[in-house]
């Protein structure tokens, strides 16, 4: 059986923790922050995990991670 490609975009997106879950970071933190309240984008930087219903899809992209 060949070898599996990795998806390039996921796995620039997500990271595995030693536990197996997977962590990502969150969205409308790149422009446009001048009109977000400074408390929200404190909430915005700090990472998160990905849902238990799209964990196993996103483990698929990533088969040697």
């Amino acid at each position: 059986m060949p070898k599996l490609k990795t998806h390039r975009g996921a796995a620039k997106r997500f990271k595995i923790t030693g536990t197996g879950k997977i962590k990502r970071s969150k969205a409308n933190k790149s422009h446009i922050l001048t009109g977000k309240p400074a408390k929200r984008t404190r909430g915005l930087r700090t990472g998160t995990l990905v849902a238990k219903t799209d964990r196993d899809n996103i483990k698929r992209l990533l088969p040697y991670q």
